[in-house]
């Protein structure tokens, strides 16, 4: 499961030109859910959401990196994204064979939507279509200090896919890095 979260100042989805879901300060999730992904990946994706400190203290918005979605009071708004999973190693074309069938992608989300809600607050927690073609709006949130858009990729399994080769492992080892 892999997801990529942008702090936003506000996000929307649009559908057939009229915007079906919207938030104002918060998190932007686009969510990939992966063929062998299981509710753990989704438990832990979920817990690096709330718990993620990506905004500024609320009190001293001098201080960065001091306060998570849920310290703010912030909204969530998800998107489901399937080219997320995508393999681009190979050639070209994106190879979306990682990615969960949509059917089985579509009752994961569902749940990963309604424990997100339950950990949080259901109201603050906002989603696209599953499936539509949605046009997805946001405007990053440029805080006091850190200036230009906020940007993360979570993935609670990356280790468990990739492996670092030994000649760079080495070559950092060589050079302190």
């Amino acid at each position: 499961m892999r997801a990529i979260i942008q702090r936003v100042t506000s996000a929307s989805v649009t559908v057939d030109n009229v915007v079906i879901s919207q938030i104002s300060r918060g998190l932007m999730v686009l969510v990939g859910i992966g063929a062998d992904d299981t509710a753990s990946d989704a438990s832990a994706l979920i817990n690096k959401i709330m718990n993620l400190r990506v905004f500024n203290d609320p009190v001293d918005v001098e201080k960065a990196w001091k306060a998570s979605v849920r310290d703010i009071d912030g909204e969530i708004h998800c998107v489901s994204q399937f080219t997320l999973l995508a393999n681009t190693t190979k050639g070209n074309k994106p190879d979306f064979h990682r990615a969960m069938s949509s059917e089985a992608s579509q009752e994961m989300y569902a749940a990963f939507l309604d424990r997100l809600r339950q950990m949080y607050k259901a109201d603050k927690v906002q989603d696209g279509r599953f499936g539509a073609m949605m046009n997805v709006t946001l405007t990053s949130w440029l805080g006091a200090i850190i200036q230009g858009p906020v940007t993360f990729t979570l993935d609670p399994r990356k280790f468990e896919y990739t492996e670092p080769s030994k000649g760079k492992a080495d070559a950092n080892k060589k050079t302190g890095n």
